[in-house]
C-alpha cells in the first residue's frame, strides 16, 4: 500500500479503450463500447488505486456507456460498488460535430494535419458542426430528453467543454470535497482534459499538448481553492509515457 497516495481525495481517470479507439475514429458523443482491452484497463485502474491505498466516498461518471463500465469495473475491484453514483451529461465527452464516426488518420488526408490537430487538441476551436436532423445532434437521443435544448451542443471546442464541465465541478462536485469526501471522477479525454486544465492551471497554448491516456488514474491533492496542490498518475512511469505517446500518434496511423 502506498500511503502517501492515500492522501489524494480526488482521482481523475478515463475510461478504458472504447471499439472506436481502437478503430482510430472520433467518437465524442457517440455511445460506443468497451473493448475486451478496455474491460482489463478499467479492472487494472480500479488495482492501481487499491494498491494506492485510496477509496472513495463517493463517484461521478457521463452518460456514456464506455465511462460508466469503467467506473463500475474499477469499483468492482475495489469493492466499491455500493458507494454513490452520480451521472450527467455535463462529464460527456467533446462533441466532435460532423467529425464524430470518422476516422482520424483518413481525417489528417482530406483536412490536413494542422487543422486536424487544433480541431482534437487546440482549446477554442470547434469541428465543422452536427445539423439537427442528424443522428449526432443530441436533441434526437432519448437520454438527453429532459435538458434545455439550447445547451446541447452540436459541436465543441475544450473552451466549450470546460464552459460545461465548470459549473458542475463548483456546484456538484467540490461540496462533496468541502464536507471531506473522498471523489472519484470517471469520464473522457476532454471533458477531464477540461478539469485538468482548470485545476492544474494550464495555458491555453500547453493544453494543446497534454494527452490523457486510458485507463490510468490521475490522483490529486487539493489547496483551499480546490485547484491542485499536487497531481500524480498511478502506474508505471514507462507504461503511461507509452500511452501518452500512443494517443499523440492517433493522427499518424494509416
Amino acid at each position: 500500500m502506498d500511503e502517501d497516495a492515500a492522501g489524494y481525495p480526488l482521482v481523475l481517470l478515463r475510461h478504458g479503450e472504447s471499439e472506436w479507439n481502437k478503430l482510430n475514429l472520433f467518437t465524442g458523443w457517440r455511445d460506443v463500447r468497451l473493448t475486451a482491452q478496455g474491460e482489463l484497463e478499467a479492472r487494472e485502474a480500479g488495482r492501481l488505486m487499491r494498491k494506492a491505498g485510496l477509496s472513495f466516498d463517493v463517484a461521478f461518471t457521463s452518460l456514456l456507456s464506455r465511462a460508466i463500465h469503467t467506473l463500475w469495473l474499477s469499483l468492482d475491484t475495489m469493492d466499491l460498488m455500493w458507494i454513490p453514483v452520480t451521472k450527467h451529461w455535463r462529464l460527456n465527452e467533446r462533441h466532435y460535430g460532423a467529425l464524430q464516426g470518422r476516422n482520424k488518420a483518413e481525417a489528417v488526408e482530406k483536412f490536413g494535419a494542422a487543422q486536424v490537430k487544433e480541431w482534437r487538441r487546440g482549446y477554442a476551436t470547434p469541428p465543422p458542426a452536427a445539423t439537427k436532423d442528424s443522428p449526432d445532434y443530441p436533441g434526437n437521443d432519448p437520454r438527453y430528453a429532459g435538458i434545455n435544448p439550447a445547451e446541447l451542443p452540436c459541436s465543441e471546442s475544450l473552451k466549450d467543454v470546460l464552459e460545461r464541465v465548470l459549473p458542475y465541478w463548483n456546484e456538484k462536485i467540490v461540496p462533496h470535497l468541502a464536507l471531506g469526501k473522498r471523489v472519484l471522477i470517471v469520464a473522457h479525454g476532454n471533458s477531464l482534459r477540461a478539469l485538468m486544465k482548470h485545476l492544474e492551471n494550464i495555458s491555453d497554448e500547453a493544453i494543446v499538448e497534454v494527452n490523457l491516456p486510458t485507463g490510468i488514474p490521475r490522483a490529486y491533492r487539493l489547496n483551499s481553492d480546490w485547484r491542485a496542490a499536487e497531481a500524480r498518475f498511478l502506474g508505471d512511469a514507462a507504461e503511461i509515457q507509452a500511452k501518452i505517446e500512443s494517443v499523440q500518434k492517433q493522427t499518424q496511423q494509416a
